[in-house]
């Protein structure tokens, strides 16, 4: 099962005794597990790009889809959806269909009591709160400035990853708390994008990532400033940290270790819209898949880079999860997933889909942003969500990683 640093992981100090009670993953089963899900991916890409070759080009591109929302209610809608996968760089509605059919999946295997589909939302039980708090922060994004789309793409996706779904899990259930996490991420990150895209992210030769993540953390920090003063939002009481659960006596552990590094990297595809399920993150990758078929100039701003991204994304994954494996333990979580949404998809497009990209991106990514995230995280006040943290990793990184890509021989 996955745990994660929904609330307090960061800031968790298991005692000795317990330590030596779940000792960390290791190493061997770790890279197995590991080198398992990007071999996998790396054939999934080639097959992705030889299939790509011969698309049909069937249904619309992603050029003049921006500007067509003003005048067409179903390339609005069709925006309204890619938005939602667009925090992994696959801007897509089939993309986003597969993400919302393996999270139904997940909610109704798991209120079944069904082990194999893990955990959903972090096991709060929070997922219809945290799916219905995003998209309404979603459309209000898009409603109030949409308007700007005439003049092409607007980062109208960003409060869906960060205010809304936080507040849900930081102040619980119900309408109230809905609500107050929708209107706040609507109108402090999409703003701020809007202002840090042609001040900051322009100016410096930067990825527009930088400045989206960046206004994810800046805005998520002062909407929560805001929220410790709203009388209606009363922070959620914590439940008592349980005991680790120990696996089994019996069995392979090394195969034990393969199988939850290859499940761990799964649902980092999902981490970023607080899913966090191995069943959303297949049905995220296969709906980009059948989009990039279909025609390659539409997933993915049009780049036509899918299988490089796709497989950037598993590798810096899974390089993090082998290297920060010891952070897992005892129910504890690291920001793998962080350079999967940032820096390694970033590389890939600004090098256009280059090895020097694909790799150098995955590599560092993956050992610069855990680290950043959890030393950020970790130092947050109370009331305050780790994704502040782990988004404002995601911009440090990123700016750091592709100046440094660019002085590497082509």
């Amino acid at each position: 099962m996955l745990t994660s640093a929904v609330d307090d992981a960061p800031r968790r100090r298991p005692d000795p005794a317990a330590r030596k009670a779940a000792p960390e993953r290791g190493a061997f089963g770790t890279a197995l597990g590991a080198f398992a899900v990007v071999t996998i991916a790396g054939m999934l890409a080639l097959v992705l790009h030889a299939l790509g070759q011969h698309s049909p080009r069937f249904g619309p591109a992603f050029e003049g889809w921006a500007a067509s929302t003003a005048d067409s209610p179903l390339a609005a809608a069709r925006w309204f959806l890619g938005d939602m996968t667009e925090p992994q760089f696959y801007k897509s509605e089939l993309a986003a269909c597969g993400l919302l059919a393996g999270a139904l999946l997940a909610w109704w295997a798991v209120w079944r009591g069904k082990h194999w589909a893990g955990q959903l939302t972090y096991g709060t039980g929070l997922w219809p709160w945290v799916l219905t708090s995003g998209s309404l922060s979603l459309l209000l994004s898009n409603v109030v400035f949409g308007r700007m789309l005439d003049d092409g793409w607007q980062p109208t996706f960003v409060p869906f990853v960060c205010v809304a779904p936080a507040v849900v899990l930081m102040y619980g259930p119900g309408w109230r708390t809905c609500v107050t996490g929708a209107v706040l991420g609507a109108f402090t990150i999409t703003p701020l994008a809007l202002l840090l895209i042609p001040t900051v992210a322009v100016p410096l030769g930067l990825p527009t990532v930088v400045a989206n993540v960046l206004a994810m953390s800046l805005g998520s920090g002062l909407a929560f400033l805001v929220a410790r003063k709203l009388p209606w939002l009363e922070l959620r009481k914590r439940a008592p940290q349980a005991q680790p659960s120990q696996p089994p006596s019996g069995g392979n552990p090394v195969l034990k270790d393969a199988l939850w590094t290859a499940r761990r990297v799964l649902s980092d595809f999902t981490e970023t819209q607080f899913f966090a399920n191995e069943l959303a993150s297949a049905g995220v990758i296969l709906g980009v898949a059948m989009a990039f078929v279909l025609n390659p100039a539409l997933p993915s701003y049009g780049s036509a880079l899918v299988p490089h991204i796709l497989f950037a994304q598993a590798l810096t994954s899974a390089i993090g999860v082998v290297l920060w494996r010891r952070w897992y333990r005892n129910g504890g979580w690291a920001a793998t997933y962080a350079s999967l949404v940032s820096v390694a998809p970033a590389a890939v497009l600004a090098y256009d889909g280059s090895w020097q990209g694909i790799i150098g991106g995955a590599l560092l990514g993956a050992v610069l942003a855990p680290p950043i995230a959890r030393a950020i995280s970790a130092r947050l006040p109370e009331g305050f969500h780790p994704v502040i943290g782990n988004t404002a990793a995601m911009a440090i990184s990123t700016a750091a990683t592709l100046p440094l890509l660019g002085l590497l021989p082509h």
